[in-house]
């Protein structure tokens, strides 16, 4: 590998990785902590790729060993999440501004959601990134069919998917009925999507002053119909997103990492 510092895509899923890494034609794996990190280059960028595994303390793993091990020079996380505002739509991506952990919380000790001797509880995602990604899936989402085919367009409504930027949270348990969703909702109004991992990652880039940056493709709405077709919309619109945003967005030079 080339002496600039690699870029670390996480994928959430197996079908986002097998994706990125059938366009890294020199990949070499290295196993390290029960991981199979992929070092090679996309879009002519050094890279490491690797499979975030499920959950915040999983998710911490990883991304210590990407900063401690492989030396990186921004973390990327890309996979799916459940929508929570109203427009935020399935088949939309959410670029993270700011990332919160909505099962923290050590009250009355330290304020709700707050990080315990962090004084924050809100991580904020890195804007020159953020700004780079939305751009580019603005651009890529303008023709869903050319991206995902008609069937799968057709098959998950896929008619003018959005880029929002916002609040991005993040727990230890799969948001899947409605109750739950509306407690979000309720508790943190300006959130837009909610997921496993994202916020665990930014307290540990935080921690070590390395840029973050997370976009997540809407599979549901976070509500009793959350388990619907999951497996099929990773495999034939997510992981097609994942490929075309990340790769897009690294033959640009990787902006901002």
């Amino acid at each position: 590998m080339s002496g600039v510092a690699p870029v670390a895509i996480v994928a959430a899923m197996h079908e986002e990785l097998s994706a990125l890494l059938a366009q890294m034609p020199d990949e070499q794996r290295v196993r390290v902590a029960g991981r199979d990190f992929w070092v090679g280059h996309l879009q002519g960028q050094p890279v490491v790729a690797v499979l975030s595994r499920i959950g915040k303390v999983a998710a911490a793993v990883t991304a210590t060993v990407l900063l401690e091990r492989f030396g990186v020079r921004a973390i990327v996380f890309t996979g799916v999440a459940g929508g929570l505002a109203p427009g935020v739509n399935v088949g939309d991506v959410v670029v993270a501004t700011e990332l919160l952990q909505h099962d923290m919380d050590a009250s009355p000790l330290f304020p709700k959601y707050e990080v315990p001797l962090m004084g924050m509880a809100r991580f904020p995602a890195d804007a020159a990134i953020g700004n780079a990604l939305s751009a580019v899936a603005a651009d890529v989402l303008r023709d869903p069919v050319a991206l995902v085919g008609q069937q799968a367009a057709d098959e998950f409504s896929l008619r003018r998917p959005r880029v929002h930027r916002g609040l991005l949270v993040s727990g230890d348990r799969f948001v899947s009925t409605t109750a739950e969703s509306a407690a979000l909702q309720r508790d943190l109004p300006d959130a837009l999507a909610v997921e496993m991992e994202g916020a665990a990652m930014a307290q540990v880039c935080h921690d070590y002053g390395v840029p973050f940056a997370a976009m997540r493709t809407i599979s549901d709405r976070a509500d009793d119909a959350a388990h619907g077709d999951f497996a099929r919309f990773v495999a034939e619109v997510a992981s097609r997103y994942s490929l075309a945003l990340v790769g897009t967005w690294l033959a640009t030079g990787g902006t901002a990492a």
